[in-house]
């Protein structure tokens, strides 16, 4: 089976795009810390500082003295700050974004990016790992490898949802769309679910997402140590893909390709990807196996 090496002038652009992108990130995280506002409200001829916050609550911070005044103007620098810092990470990421088109540096389907970039967007992203073949997009970045397309092709992602936090999950979607549906949608209006699957959803172009639905336990991927990596569309748009430790991932596609109830064919694809990411783990990225212990002194 045939790996290739990164062209050399993808693979500096990578990872000038991946810094921004990871940048952007930060940027991201800090204007979520100040979203909202602050603002002064008057009750009884007093003024008195409220903290706001993007879904309407309110905080009341005192009445204004000088160190609520301080209070209120190191908000406001800071949010300026954090608004000011996000406009140009987002600005530098869209011109790597058109970099990495016109160097060629990504490959993966541009459905599978814009679905993980919506559920960034929303919040929705830490609830789900994709455990199926499109974690490959990952590992092959991270090694600086091009997998051979017999074992990267497919029409479906794999989304495994942690059920252990559904309330929170519950609030966050509410605060974005109606329904997971619904936010599929956001990528590609076509998307109507299965009417024989009811967690798998497909659009016109017969493209899947399926969200496996399922509590942790012993053994399962939802337990297995993570992983993630930035990865980019054929259309040089980026994202953050989390998934599963290679070794993980490698571990359970060797055991599902060792079940005698699985299609014969998907069991010999099953080998094929963990043969591949055993590989990348043992040549490409030998500092993410495990360690073990010296000799002692």
């Amino acid at each position: 089976m045939n790996h290739l090496e990164i062209d050399p002038d993808a693979a500096r652009q990578y990872i000038d795009a991946r810094a921004a992108f990871v940048a952007c990130e930060r940027a991201q995280a800090e204007a979520a810390r100040v979203r909202g506002g602050m603002v002064w409200k008057a009750v009884k001829g007093a003024d008195y500082l409220v903290r706001t916050t993007a879904s309407g609550g309110q905080k009341g911070m005192g009445a204004r003295t000088p160190e609520t005044e301080q209070v209120y103007e190191r908000f406001q620098a800071r949010k300026q700050r954090a608004t000011e810092r996000l406009r140009e990470a987002r600005a530098n990421v869209a011109r790597h974004e058109r970099l990495n088109r016109a160097v060629r540096v990504g490959r993966m389907p541009n459905i599978a990016v814009d679905l993980l970039a919506t559920l960034a967007d929303t919040g929705l992203h830490e609830h789900f790992r994709v455990v199926g073949t499109h974690a490959l997009y990952a590992y092959e970045t991270a090694a600086g490898m091009r997998l051979d397309s017999r074992v990267t092709t497919t029409n479906d992602i794999d989304l495994l949802w942690d059920t252990r936090r559904h309330l929170v999950f519950a609030e966050q979607l509410a605060r974005s769309a109606p329904s997971m549906l619904a936010v599929l949608q956001k990528v590609d209006k076509s998307f109507a679910l299965r009417p024989d699957q009811k967690y798998t959803a497909a659009n016109d172009k017969g493209f899947e997402v399926d969200i496996i639905r399922r509590e942790a336990v012993g053994g399962d991927p939802l337990t297995a140590p993570g992983f993630s990596e930035v990865v980019v569309g054929v259309n040089g748009r980026m994202a953050r893909l989390s998934t599963l430790h290679p070794g993980a991932f490698a571990a359970f596609k060797r055991w599902m390709a060792e079940q005698p109830d699985r299609d014969p064919l998907k069991r010999r694809r099953d080998a094929l990807q963990a043969d591949a990411v055993a590989w990348l783990l043992q040549e490409r990225l030998p500092q993410l196996q495990p360690q073990t212990a010296g000799p002692a002194a």
